[in-house]
């Protein structure tokens, strides 16, 4: 594999790195102009609704799909993993108690790591035991938080149920219907992983210092947790909200854009084209709605996609359809971010690994705008 640090090019003014190659990895791929994804060379298209998320984490974390033999070792290495540490059992409740959901899982992750048996080592076969364990534990995170949050217990995870089906258990306390279980799991498959994205990029450039794969994690989380990134997924549902019938997107999205203000949950640099996994999304916010009589927000967002794309030819992204799949889902909107993270830690894992296996140093150079030659003077003359 090739340095990442070697692809960085010359083109010191490009702000936010746009067209700069920040690495090589065989994670995951973007054609942004046909508007395609790949994980591992497989097209995300001929992996949706064929894969379960836990045959998902398989191919990103160790690099093939899995036979049957080996995604039953891995569901039973998942159900063994969900187990919190007892540091992280002693400050739940306390963390909950104050912090919002992507505060308290950047916290919680990090004193995960402390609990963790192989927290010295970044060999390989401790980082796949450690990416394991982070799959396992962060979907439990996020219950946890709000069952304490909310006064509530959240049950035992099933080990009868995969990450979603759990993820749904824990979180709204009845056993989901298959096809709830089903659309999350679609869900976190199209979540997992993004070739280069602001969260992913952080966990490289921690790895890289050779700190430990829950740190990188940590750093991450903290990313993701911004509105222009995991944080836009909520601003949507927002959005959403605002809105107080179909008839009046057109004038809300007007509204918005005379006072300069973003549309959230449309356009995404890395395509030019829509979005693949918006489509995807959209298709399982279509099938909830129809499958719970109730289909108001599917059809305010669709009407969104028609205004925004008539007033400003921008497609919808990841985030757009996701909002009103995961409520139609019964998942409170403050808990939208966690779930995107949960799914993501596939990915940074694997990017975590895919690091350290081949590390150099990442340390970009900077283009230097501020003054020259100043000269001190004494302060009274100042």
């Amino acid at each position: 594999m090739a340095d990442p640090a070697s692809h960085l090019i010359a083109a010191r003014s490009s702000r936010g790195f746009a067209d700069v190659v920040a690495a090589s990895t065989a994670l995951s791929d973007i054609d942004g102009r046909a508007g395609r994804l790949f994980y591992r060379g497989y097209d995300i298209h001929d992996l949706l609704g064929r894969v379960s998320f836990e045959e998902c984490v398989h191919l990103l974390q160790r690099g093939t799909l899995p036979t049957q033999r080996q995604l039953d070792d891995l569901h039973a290495n998942l159900a063994a993993a969900r187990t919190l540490g007892p540091t992280v059992e002693s400050v739940l409740d306390q963390v909950s108690a104050t912090a919002r959901p992507m505060e308290a899982l950047r916290t919680l992750v990090s004193v995960a790591g402390s609990d963790d048996p192989d927290k010295d080592s970044n060999r390989p076969d401790a980082n796949q035991r450690k990416a394991v364990r982070l799959v396992a534990q962060l979907p439990v995170l996020v219950a946890r938080y709000h069952a304490a949050r909310t006064g509530t217990l959240a049950p035992e995870p099933e080990p009868g149920l995969g990450i979603a089906g759990n993820l749904l258990y824990q979180i709204t306390g009845k056993p989901p219907e298959p096809e709830l279980q089903a659309a999350l799991d679609e869900s976190l498959v199209l979540y997992a992983d993004h070739t280069m994205n602001a969260s992913t990029f952080a966990a490289r450039v921690c790895a890289a210092t050779l700190s430990d794969m829950h740190s990188a994690v940590v750093a991450a989380v903290g990313t993701l947790k911004g509105p222009l990134h995991g944080g836009a997924i909520q601003a949507v549902m927002a959005m959403l909200e605002s809105i107080p019938n179909v008839d009046a997107v057109e004038a809300a999205v007007d509204d918005r854009l005379a006072r300069g203000e973003r549309i959230m949950g449309f356009g995404l640099r890395a395509y030019h084209a829509q979005d693949p996994r918006a489509r995807h999304l959209a298709r399982i916010s279509r099938q909830l709605s129809e499958a719970q009589g109730v289909d108001y927000y599917y059809r305010l967002s669709v009407r969104l996609q028609e205004t925004v794309l008539e007033h400003r030819g921008l497609y919808p992204n990841v985030d757009f359809y996701a909002a009103s799949v995961f409520h139609a889902l019964g998942v409170p909107t403050e808990l939208f971010p966690a779930l995107t993270a949960s799914a993501r830690t596939a990915g940074w894992t694997a990017h975590v690994m895919e690091q350290h296996l081949d590390n150099r140093l990442i340390r970009p150079d900077s283009e230097y705008v501020g003054e020259r030659d100043q000269k001190w003077v004494p302060i009274e003359e100042r």
